[in-house]
């Protein structure tokens, strides 16, 4: 779709917890649609909720986003022209317009109690009601008034007042014409002060110059009551874009109680590289963008952006295509950002306390060496240990030293003395010596002839190419190595 105007955009979790990948996926959408039309792309913190809010979750909010790219132009970090972007820091914003509301009719006063609204809802669920929701048992009433009747409650909350002939119906830039229930009664101001997320969030877009609103399906029950406050209050509504919700295999939605990967955090503790992250999340809900390629950068995803190309069907967290996905971009990484992501990877995530010595060189020249069987960062450092541990901390896996063939003590003795002689250090000559001694010498087979080795420099039977791992660690430490393998056999 063409466009007049730059579009401003928004995404606004809520400080609750550890960021939801959800909330990664939004920003997607609205980082592009914003860059494709040459706007804004607004990070607001939702908080008006205190009773769910978590110490130090907003700043992970903003390191996730970060991490994936997706950093906006305007947040509470950044500012911007239209700050404060904390509901919490705008409570004197909201409350001219709830009493604006209560002056022209659209709104009222409640003070029913929550046990009351509690067994009104058991009551409407018992009978089948059809059109649940508040009862209005307040509308019309003075405080006295109210407080002669059972359920009352001394500090109110504010109700819009739902018209009979509310418009249902509205535009959606991926779903055409869309219909949503009728709403009840909605509540717009909490009895604490705090506006509710409904009201809050047509204020805060208003005056923001929201201009497209992104957001996931479930909000499209809430957008007739929207639209009624931006008609009562006078102002032009934005365009909406309902996404469709990421979903488990089982095809419920995602959420941080069945899935870890609910957790936006999770990816990064798990070694997923962000690029990798950003695409996978993209290919959730858009075609590719050059055919079947599904490899594609962020520009390449907002230069084909179309709301029209967006999949209406919630989609299915399929793991193994971030996997596959996650492998691409490791092994499209330079062997000098290999190194640096896995350094900063392993200091990050616990796995080395402290940068070992000589690390950043060993990783340089090891990283060639396992990046085609690397599926995240996390398996780097595993499959590497044996390069950082000292010679007489190296343990022999026992089923590996099982599995040594009878000629073991015998190639351990000519690997030792050919690796002894003089000469340079380097993969090639390792190999051509080796091969020289134990196959064309002993006779063996390479299997056979190389497993010794292998188990004795690193400790398994499995492990990243053998003569270029050698050729890292070092002549001395292969020497003492193979001794001590010999010594146990």
């Amino acid at each position: 779709m063409s466009v007049s105007r730059p579009q401003r955009t928004r995404v606004a979790p809520s400080p609750t917890g550890d960021p939801h990948v959800g909330t990664a996926y939004m920003a997607l959408f609205d980082k592009a649609w914003a860059a494709k039309t040459g706007g804004q792309f607004v990070l607001r913190i939702e908080d008006t909720d205190r009773n769910r809010l978590v110490a130090g979750a907003e700043d992970q909010i903003h390191r996730a986003l970060r991490w994936l790219g997706l950093d906006a132009d305007e947040s509470p970090e950044r500012g911007g022209p239209h700050g404060p972007y904390r509901q919490s820091d705008r409570l004197d914003t909201y409350r001219p317009h709830v009493e604006r509301l209560i002056a022209e009719g659209h709104a009222y006063h409640c003070w029913c109690s929550a046990e009351r609204l509690a067994q009104l809802r058991a009551e409407q669920q018992a009978s089948k009601t059809a059109n649940a929701g508040y009862d209005r048992r307040c509308l019309g009433m003075t405080r006295e008034q109210r407080a002669k009747l059972p359920g009352f409650s001394p500090t109110p909350v504010v109700r819009m007042l739902i018209p009979d002939d509310v418009e249902l119906s509205f535009p959606d830039l991926i779903r055409g014409e869309v219909r949503a229930p009728r709403p009840d009664d909605q509540v717009i101001w909490k009895a604490d002060g705090f506006p509710t997320y409904h009201l809050a969030v047509v204020v805060d877009d208003h005056l923001m110059d929201i201009t497209t609103v992104v957001r996931g399906e479930e909000w499209i029950s809430s957008t007739p009551k929207h639209r009624l406050l931006y008609k009562w209050l006078g102002w032009p509504e934005p365009a909406f874009a309902h996404m469709p919700l990421l979903r488990n295999p089982d095809k419920s939605k995602i959420s941080k109680r069945k899935n870890p990967a609910a957790r936006l955090l999770w990816f990064r503790e798990q070694g997923y590289l962000p690029e990798a992250l950003r695409n996978f999340l993209q290919l959730l809900a858009y075609p590719p963008a050059a055919g079947d390629r599904e490899v594609s950068s962020f520009a390449e995803f907002v230069a084909d952006f179309d709301w029209s190309k967006v999949s209406t069907v919630g989609p299915i967290f399929d793991g193994k295509k971030l996997d596959w996905l996650n492998g691409v971009y490791i092994r499209s990484l330079s062997a000098d950002e290999l190194a640096g992501r896995i350094i900063a990877y392993a200091l990050e995530s616990g796995q080395w306390a402290e940068l070992p010595p000589a690390a950043d060189r060993i990783v340089r020249a090891a990283a060639p060496l396992i990046s085609e069987r690397l599926v995240t960062l996390a398996e780097a450092i595993p499959k590497l240990g044996f390069l950082f541990t000292a010679d007489a901390d190296l343990s022999h896996n026992p089923a590996a030293v099982a599995r040594l063939p009878a000629e073991g003590p015998r190639v351990l003795d000519r690997a030792v003395a050919v690796l002894a002689e003089p000469g340079e250090w380097t993969a090639e000559a390792i190999e051509q010596g080796l091969r020289t001694e134990l196959i064309e010498g002993l006779g063996l087979k390479p299997k056979l002839a190389f497993a010794p080795v292998r188990v004795a420099v690193t400790g398994e039977l499995v492990s990243p190419p053998l003569f270029e791992s050698m050729a890292i660690l070092g002549r001395e430490s292969c020497l003492t190595r193979l001794a001590a393998l010999r010594a146990q056999l």
